[in-house]
């Protein structure tokens, strides 16, 4: 059986964090990660070679739509971001379907790449998986 969705490396990882300042200093000054771009939504994309690390203030607009505040009882994980290859939206969707999962829509999101599609889903604990397709302009 054809396998629809095939993992060909990790886009990037979004954290909740506390203190935006010393965390965006922990990624660029001691691993060498630097900025990509920052979003006044609040969202701090910094460089992780071929990956991006998101880094989002929980107290801002974007971080606010994430739950609480990240600490030992309540994760500052996001949502992690696989990249999809080859991108066939429809065989996707129904490959979710037949596992009784029921992503969200596709929209347009950035990742390590660029612009591209993309669609949410939840693992069986809850942890939501982007799955990214080629950026804009490129098949896949």
């Amino acid at each position: 059986m054809h396998q629809p969705i095939r993992i060909r490396e990790l886009d990037h990882v979004v954290l909740r964090v506390r203190d935006p300042a010393r965390m965006q200093h922990f990624y660029e000054t001691v691993l060498g990660c630097p900025l990509e771009r920052r979003l006044d939504i609040g969202l701090i994309q910094l460089r992780a070679g071929a990956s991006i690390i998101d880094l989002v203030p929980f107290d801002s607009e974007l971080g606010r739509q994430g739950g609480h505040v990240p600490d030992r009882d309540g994760p500052n994980l996001d949502h992690f971001c696989v990249r999809i290859e080859p991108w066939d939206e429809a065989a996707i969707r129904a490959h979710l379907a037949a596992h009784g999962l029921a992503p969200g829509p596709t929209e347009r999101r950035y990742g390590a790449e660029g612009m591209g599609p993309s669609i949410y889903v939840h693992d069986p604990e809850g942890n939501v998986v982007e799955l990214k397709g080629p950026p804009d302009g490129q098949s896949a």
